[in-house]
């Protein structure tokens, strides 16, 4: 049986009781629904996938097709549908089993029209925020590709273009102009190495691909990875005469991950430690297995975050007002590290008390067995 109404949220009731469908269409009469009805579970999903409904109500308990498979058919096919399942024979377990084939809700009968009525306002709404969030994370992808174009294109490239005019001026005008105008050119030259710098590292932040990520994932040492990150680091610590303290187990289980994108998380907190510590300060590496996870530690003996900006440390562009009194940053390290860890299926964390020091807390779950 079959009520259509144009450009209206479509509903398809499955059950091989034909009082219970009759009674469901008459509920939802005068509503503005598009309401289809199935007496089996093979016709119920031949409508779904005909259909493409908002929100599919399923009996648990029918001939031919059980209730339970038809879930799971419907999850598979399409995961914003909206399922239901309404049932005679309730049970937490049978509650539970449909809840994890896919069931966004249970409604046990002998249920009134007012019942009905809710739960299917509810499924429609919670239909809706899926869609939306969809198209959310679609706009923002697409903005991300824009900003990048537009960062590349209209700012990259002319930049780019006066950078390398600058060097030919120089070296064409090299013994004509004067020591003051030689200084006022190279000035020039590091301001717009800086720009070009900076716009590097929003391109960098907007393309991270978490997806992509993931696809190159192997076993990894996190041993061997802090070792080449320390290394990197280590030149930078150096010139600031800032020590670097190690404490690392060397009998951690290995993590799922991508080596390089990790490494590079790393550098970008080790880095900022040091950057933020004072000449002569300590910084502290620590990793060790805890359970199924690696905790890494990064203390240093710097400034410290101020408590009401300790929220946003991790938030894109953030740039905290104490750093800047130290050394000159863009808040973006920080952003590029977060996505890679979370990528990791990670978490990072920060603690802080200015004046101080800070220390970040890095968790990723080691490579799981068989």
């Amino acid at each position: 049986m079959v009520r259509k109404m144009k450009n209206q949220p479509k509903i398809v009731i499955i059950d091989d009781e034909e009082v219970v469908l009759d009674s469901c269409t008459l509920i939802l009469e005068g509503g503005d629904y598009s309401v289809t009805t199935a007496s089996n579970g093979a016709l119920g999903l031949k409508l779904v996938e005909e259909n493409q409904p908002d929100l599919v109500f399923v009996d648990l308990k029918m001939p031919g097709i059980p209730g339970i498979e038809v879930l799971e058919k419907i999850t598979e096919s399409n995961p914003t549908i909206v399922s239901i399942v309404i049932t005679g024979y309730a049970t937490v377990t049978s509650a539970v089993e449909a809840m994890k084939k896919g069931a966004y809700d249970f409604l046990p009968k002998p249920f009134t029209p007012d019942e009905f009525r809710l739960i299917t306002k509810r499924g429609l709404e919670r239909r809706k925020l899926m869609l939306e969030t969809i198209a959310l994370r679609k706009e923002k992808e697409m903005l991300r590709e824009n900003f990048a174009a537009i960062v590349s294109h209209e700012l990259k490239s002319p930049l780019g273009a006066i950078q390398q005019n600058l060097f030919a001026l120089s070296t064409e005008l090299s013994g004509v102009i004067s020591e003051n105008q030689q200084a006022r050119i190279e000035r020039m030259k590091v301001r717009i190495d800086d720009l070009l710098k900076l716009i590097n590292s929003w391109l960098r932040v907007m393309s991270i691909d978490i997806a992509k990520i993931s696809e190159n994932f192997s076993p990894i040492s996190i041993t061997s990875v802090i070792t080449k990150s320390i290394e990197i680091i280590e030149p930078q610590a150096i010139r600031k005469d800032v020590q670097i303290i190690t404490s690392i187990d060397e009998s951690m289980n290995p993590i799922e991950g991508e080596e390089v994108s990790f490494q590079e998380a790393l550098v970008n907190i080790f880095g900022n430690a040091i950057k933020y510590s004072y000449p002569g300060g300590k910084v502290t590496i620590k990793a060790q297995q805890v359970d199924e996870n690696i905790l890494i530690t990064i203390s240093d003996t710097g400034v410290g975050i101020p408590k009401e900006e300790l929220p946003y440390v991790l938030v894109d562009f953030f740039r905290g007002i104490s750093g800047m009194e130290i050394e000159d940053s863009h808040g973006l390290g920080l952003t590029i590290s977060r996505r890679i860890i979370e990528a990791h299926k990670g978490t990072i964390s920060v603690e802080s008390k200015q004046g101080e020091g800070t220390t970040f807390y890095i968790n990723v779950p080691t490579q799981k067995k068989g």
